[in-house]
């Protein structure tokens, strides 16, 4: 087992090495801001030319996750999928946990199901290193700005010493024991995807009533319907800008691991149900690499009506 004495060691730029695998829409953000700390990175990616920003920021670029942890203290994953998680990290021949030394940690960030997160953990503990889950929320706008809501599962001193790391990234919020982190994260996806079916719902009821739909939104967002799903989105989708700052696919894959839970649990919980079919029904669509505020595609499809207009005018009904 790696010891207490591991946990001992404050975290700082002087004698941690980072590693990052995975330089999409949210590592990017979230690995800069590492690196303008003054920490040593060494980062992996399948499409290179995504980690070229942070390369330009005097990160190195590896060409294997196993590579990345034989240069690192500290592993940071964040990528699509289950599958892709167990690829990256317990991959017999390229999986970052083989290169990891012992007393290293792998951080994963990415959503995905709390027994994989628990099964890494027992992994990592077997080659007498570390494994903290850590999913987060807050989307591309908290990867920017520094402002996530990390999720923690694992050992909790573990999860202390690596706090000036989280630090950079938002607020760390210590849920537990291997695999918490991940339920956290679930349960955040369950509340977010009511939240949108709500957002959208309301902004279709109020064109078809004649409202001024910017103006209603305006209106609602300092009572009890404003939300950071308000705040977030709601700009976006009047824009029609479906950009994504978190994917509709992805979004699907959390959903799902939900209701798979769910199933595990006994629980019937009809909102995520709906939620996931209505997201489905976009990816169905072809709209899975749009963000999550494309929902108001699906609402609009289901009443034969569009907002497309609301783009550049007010609602053509007020």
């Amino acid at each position: 087992m790696a010891t207490a004495a591991d946990a001992a060691v404050a975290v700082s730029p002087s004698n941690t090495r980072v590693g990052w695998i995975g330089t999409g829409v949210m590592g990017r953000s979230m690995c800069s801001h590492l690196i303008k700390a003054g920490y040593s990175l060494t980062v992996f990616t399948r499409t290179a030319s995504k980690a070229q920003p942070l390369v330009e920021l005097g990160a190195k670029l590896a060409d294997s996750p196993i590579a990345v942890a034989s240069q690192s203290d500290v592993v940071f994953s964040i990528v699509g999928y289950p599958s892709d998680v167990r690829q990256v990290l317990l991959e017999p021949t390229t999986g970052a946990l083989h290169g990891l030394r012992p007393g290293g940690v792998l951080v994963d960030m990415t959503t995905s199901e709390p027994s994989l997160a628990a099964e890494i953990a027992a992994a990592a503990a077997a080659k007498h290193c570390y494994s903290i889950d850590a999913p987060v929320s807050g989307g591309d706008l908290g990867a920017k700005k520094g402002t996530l809501a990390i999720f923690t599962g694992g050992d909790q001193s573990i999860v202390e010493k690596l706090s000036p790391l989280f630090a950079l990234m938002g607020k760390v919020n210590y849920m537990g024991s291997a695999g918490k982190g991940q339920f956290a994260k679930l349960a955040n996806q369950i509340t977010i995807a009511s939240a949108m079916v709500g957002l959208v719902e309301g902004i279709i009821y109020a064109y078809k009533a004649g409202l001024n739909v910017e103006l209603y939104l305006s209106a609602i967002s300092t009572g009890a319907a404003g939300s950071k799903s308000l705040d977030l989105y709601a700009g976006r989708i009047m824009k029609r800008d479906f950009e994504p700052g978190f994917y509709v696919n992805h979004f699907v894959k959390d959903l799902g691991i939900c209701l798979k839970e769910c199933q595990n649990m006994g629980l019937a919980l009809p909102g995520l149900a709906l939620a996931q079919q209505l997201y489905l029904s976009l990816k169905a669509h072809g709209e899975g690499d749009l963000g999550t505020q494309a929902l108001i595609l699906a609402l609009e499809r289901l009443n034969n009506v569009s907002l497309e207009s609301l783009g550049s005018s007010s609602n053509p009904g007020a």
